[in-house]
């Protein structure tokens, strides 16, 4: 147990102190906001459908944002219906400054008209999240996932991964960057991102997103990944970094750039 503690103690301190490059640093990272809309029927999924198709994604394609992704979840709640929203920043002061620069655009204030002026007793959804994060060294940049399949058969997995600590988390990081981003390029695993969150209410956690053609593709890319992965799971200076791994599967909308 003091060597496990000892080689972890050990990880860290060379993370900190050794080059950038090692430990995942890049000033040329992107950042990541993850929009989550809660709704709770059907007419308010459509008219949150409409904005984004109609208004917002088009408003942030103006703006010179692109590849922005939306999705749903495959086994949907009806009680509570998600749309997650995946809009790519190539600078933290882009993600400051969008609402600021779409709310100046005028074809934007016109399309989008029926949900920014909703009443108050017909608001077009429950409440939406936003989660913000910045690229791992290891994958400075979004990817656009190289898939021929129609988008109704795609599956897109978003994983969470929270550490029990801040000191864990960092830790986690290292080894995906060092080692875990080599097996899923090894292995094709189409990932859209790799990123610390650095708001979010499930902190301290990364998160990523992995795409395929379908849900048979998925589950034949991680029988392939487990071999791989037993080969560093159990590596000293990396035990005990993941406390709670959360996932959720999703599709594109037909309106989505992914």
């Amino acid at each position: 147990m003091r060597l496990k503690n000892i080689l972890f103690t050990v990880s860290l301190l060379v993370c900190l102190f050794i080059s950038e490059t090692v430990c995942g640093k890049d000033s040329n990272r992107y950042y990541y906001q993850i929009k989550i809309y809660h709704l709770k029927n059907k007419t308010q999924e459509d008219r949150v459908d409409k904005f984004l198709r109609d208004a917002y994604l088009p408003a942030l394609h103006r703006a010179g944002i692109k590849n922005i992704g939306v999705f749903k979840e495959i086994s949907q709640d009806s009680a509570d219906r998600l749309i997650y929203v995946f809009i790519p920043f190539q600078k933290l002061d882009h993600f400051q400054n969008i609402n600021r620069k779409i709310e100046n655009d005028k074809k934007y204030l016109l399309t989008g008209k029926d949900y920014s002026n909703a009443v108050y007793n017909d608001a077009p959804y429950t409440r939406i999240e936003s989660i913000l994060l910045e690229a791992f060294g290891g994958m400075p940049e979004p990817a656009v996932p190289n898939l021929t399949t129609p988008k109704n058969e795609r599956f897109y997995e978003l994983r969470s991964y929270e550490s029990p600590s801040e000191s864990y988390s960092a830790n986690k990081i290292r080894m995906f960057n060092e080692l875990e981003i080599e097996i899923f390029k090894k292995l094709n695993f189409n990932a859209v991102f790799y990123g610390q969150v650095l708001s979010g209410s499930k902190m301290p956690n990364l998160m990523y997103m992995t795409a395929f053609a379908n849900k048979a593709d998925r589950d034949m890319h991680w029988a392939a990944f487990t071999p791989e992965y037993n080969k560093i799971k159990f590596l000293p200076e990396y035990q005990n970094n993941v406390s709670e791994n959360n996932k959720v599967f999703l599709y594109p909308t037909d309106y989505s750039d992914l």
